[in-house]
C-alpha cells in the first residue's frame, strides 16, 4: 500500500499558466495533479493512454468533439485515448486528480 500525498491537491501554477505533477508512476498507470487557475487556458493534446479526471475543486466546462459538460467537485470524466479533450470557461481554480492506464507517455 501507499498513501500518495498532495494527490488532487490545488497548488498555484507556475508562469506557464497550468501545472501537471505526477505523483505515482507504474508501468500500467500513473497518477498526478492538474490545475488550472480561474480564467486559465487549458493547452494540452490529446493522449496516447486512456485518462480518468477526477474534479477535486473548481469548476470549468470540459469539451470534447461531440460533446461539452460543465464539471465541479466529485465529477469523474473519462476520456479514452486519442481524444481530443479541453477545460474551458474555468470560473473557479481547477484541480483535477488524474489516473492513466497505462502510465503517462508510456505509448510515445
Amino acid at each position: 500500500m501507499e498513501i500518495i500525498e498532495g494527490a488532487g491537491a490545488w497548488k498555484q501554477p507556475g508562469s506557464e499558466g497550468t501545472d501537471w505533477v505526477e505523483q505515482l508512476r507504474r508501468p500500467d498507470l500513473s497518477v498526478g495533479t492538474y490545475c488550472i487557475p480561474a480564467g486559465g487556458k487549458d493547452t494540452q493534446s490529446p493522449h496516447t493512454e486512456d485518462e480518468i479526471y477526477v474534479v477535486t475543486a473548481g469548476r470549468a466546462t470540459i469539451e470534447t468533439p461531440g460533446r461539452s459538460a460543465e464539471v465541479g467537485p466529485g465529477a469523474v470524466i473519462f476520456v479514452p485515448a486519442g481524444e481530443q479533450h479541453r477545460f474551458v470557461e474555468v470560473t473557479e481554480d481547477l484541480a483535477l486528480l488524474v489516473v492513466f492506464g497505462p502510465a503517462y507517455g508510456s505509448r510515445g
